[in-house]
């Protein structure tokens, strides 16, 4: 892989674990992350004194900064993770995902066409554009079926469409200014150090608090759950092996209903950490109206990352589930700073039906 990978978003989630992907590769990794509400520089605290490992505080909408960026480090190569992503917020303030996650793309793309032009032939050819979206650029599928590469695009939420007019972006500077450029589209992520504010560690943290777990409709929506570790590998390989100009889908083979999967978080819980109460923790369970525009299912054909770069998952549904729940047990003082400061486990996304 290049020697030196500029990361935008490597404070969140996704790009927390890449980092550390990427530094057992002994790679030079700039980590340019805004640090909102998302971002947490606790995530990275293990490995922030590694000498090929810098941060800097780099909002993608100042553009001057970004140029700035790409001439004094000089990447040979972008991994573009930053983006605002979850949905139910996206309902309560679409603005915000216009800003970062069209604008602030146009903005990546733009600075580096200007930098990629000034690099010498030979280190131009091996340059490349890694931008990481979501299977949810392709809307909702019935109840059989797969995402392919060649799937029509259909949002249906601000946060779906935001990532769908980046995609449009990042492949409109390949044909149009031939910039060496990757798109990945990947399902549903999980693992450690995810915000509490998506499904799985809003599950996992409701039932250590002894709080009602709320589930939305009747729990029949499924999704294709994929471990962020085997996320990572699939990105380094894609970065490495890909074909610029080319799309790969990236799914994790592990379909479930979120009733399904919620059940299955409980199941663990009542193992390894029993309520004092001695009650199974699905007794927790609730169910409450269902979000505005909320997909049936997701569902992914990797058979092209599969079969051209040799990528599988190593995760399934036991091991990853188990994994992460273990996570959570063993690192309280990371999400207890976040619900003390900045986030309740309140539902967010319902501004839509006080219309």
């Amino acid at each position: 892989m290049s020697k030196k990978i500029l990361l935008t978003g490597g404070a969140g989630f996704i790009g927390s674990n890449l980092v550390r992907s990427l530094l057992k590769d002994d790679l030079t990794i700039l980590n340019i992350d805004s640090l909102t509400y998302a971002g947490d520089l606790a995530s990275l605290k293990d490995i922030e004194s590694r000498s090929n490992y810098n941060f800097r505080q780099l909002n993608i909408l100042n553009y001057e900064d970004i140029q700035k960026t790409f001439y004094a480090f000089q990447p040979d190569a972008v991994m573009h993770l930053a983006a605002e992503s979850h949905v139910d917020r996206s309902i309560d303030r679409p603005s915000k995902f216009i800003e970062t996650n069209v604008i602030g793309t146009f903005n990546l793309l733009q600075a580096s066409l200007n930098y990629w032009k000034t690099l010498s032939s030979s280190v131009a050819q091996n340059f490349r554009f890694l931008h990481v979206s979501t299977d949810e650029v392709y809307g909702s599928l019935g109840s059989t079926g797969l995402f392919t590469e060649q799937t029509r695009y259909d949002p249906r939420s601000p946060y779906s469409a935001s990532k769908a007019s980046s995609d449009h972006l990042v492949r409109a500077w390949f044909h149009t200014y031939g910039l060496p450029v990757l798109i990945t589209n990947c399902s549903n992520n999980y693992g450690p150090f995810q915000f509490p504010e998506k499904l799985i560690p809003v599950v996992i943290l409701k039932c250590l608090q002894g709080e009602t777990i709320p589930i939305y409709g009747k729990g029949e929506n499924i999704r294709d759950w994929l471990y962020v570790e085997d996320h990572c590998d699939a990105l380094k390989l894609v970065c490495l092996q890909g074909t610029p100009g080319e799309t790969y889908n990236i799914g994790g083979n592990n379909e479930l209903r979120n009733i399904d999967l919620v059940n299955d978080i409980c199941t663990i819980l009542d193992e390894l950490k029993p309520a004092p109460n001695g009650l199974s923790y699905k007794q927790h369970i609730t169910f409450v109206a269902d979000r505005p525009g909320h997909d049936l299912r997701y569902a992914i054909d990797a058979s092209k990352i599969r079969n051209e770069l040799g990528w599988a998952p190593k995760q399934d549904r036991k091991s990853g589930i188990r994994k992460t729940v273990v996570w959570y047990l063993e690192n309280i003082d990371w999400w207890q700073k976040i619900l003390d400061a900045r986030y309740k486990l309140e539902r967010l996304g319902i501004s839509a039906n006080n219309l």
